[in-house]
C-alpha cells in the first residue's frame, strides 16, 4: 500500500481503502448531492489521485453504486427497528409502507438507488429485479410470523412485487401534493389489510 495521500494515514489494507474511498464518496453527496460528485472530488477529499481511487473501486458510477447499496442495507436495519413490536404481518407491512413514504424521500442514498428525481427511470430501477430482490429480503426481515398470516416463503416475492409497485404510485413525484399520511393509512387498511389477515 503507497504510503503517500490519505491525509498521511494510509490503509492497513485494500478493505480499508474501499471503505474510506465509499465514505467519503458518501459524504460528498450527502454535502453537495450526487450530480456534483465526481471521482476527482473523491480524490482530492481523501488526498490521492483519481487513479488510486480507481484502481480500488472503479469509477464513480461504481462508486455510487456501492454506496447507494449501503445505504439500502443500513435503511433496511432501521426499517427492522421501527417495526419490532408490530402485532401481525398485515400491520408490520402497513408500518412498513408508511416509513418508507416518511423516510424515501429524504434519504439522499436510498434517491441514488431508485432515482427519485426521474419518475420514468424510479419505476424501472423500483421494479427491477434487483430491487424487488431487496424487497423480498427485507419482508424475510420483517419480525413477524409470515406463517400466520398464511403467507409461506415463496409468496414473500410477490408480495415484494406488489409493494413495490405500489410504493412508486406512492413515491411519484410527478405528485404535485403528497397524500396525508392518514389518508395513506386509510387506503392500506381498507384494500391490503384483508389480504394479509387469515379469515
Amino acid at each position: 500500500m503507497a504510503k503517500h495521500g490519505w491525509g498521511g494515514r494510509p490503509p492497513a489494507d485494500e478493505e480499508e481503502a474501499r471503505q474510506r474511498i465509499i465514505d467519503a464518496t458518501a459524504g460528498l453527496i450527502d454535502r453537495q448531492g450526487v450530480a456534483k460528485t465526481t471521482l476527482s472530488d473523491v480524490a482530492a477529499e481523501l488526498g490521492v489521485t483519481r487513479q488510486t481511487v480507481y484502481r480500488h473501486l472503479g469509477n464513480i458510477s461504481e462508486i455510487v453504486s456501492v454506496v447507494a447499496a449501503r445505504g439500502a442495507e443500513d435503511f433496511v436495519d432501521r426499517l427492522v427497528s421501527h417495526l419490532e413490536g408490530s402485532r401481525s404481518p398485515a400491520e408490520a407491512v402497513v408500518e412498513g409502507i408508511l416509513f418508507c413514504l416518511r423516510t424515501v424521500p429524504s434519504d439522499p442514498r436510498l434517491n441514488l438507488l431508485l432515482q427519485l428525481g426521474d419518475t420514468a427511470t424510479f419505476s424501472r430501477a423500483a421494479t427491477s429485479p434487483v430491487m424487488l430482490g431487496y424487497g423480498s429480503a427485507m419482508l424475510r426481515r420483517f419480525p413477524v410470523d409470515w406463517a400466520d398470516a398464511g403467507v409461506d416463503d415463496s409468496d414473500l416475492d410477490s408480495l415484494a412485487e406488489i409493494i413495490m409497485r405500489l410504493l412508486i404510485s406512492l413515491l411519484d413525484s410527478s405528485t404535485e401534493i403528497p397524500r396525508p399520511e392518514v389518508e395513506v393509512r386509510a387506503l392500506l387498511e381498507r384494500w391490503l389489510v384483508p389480504g394479509l389477515t387469515p379469515s
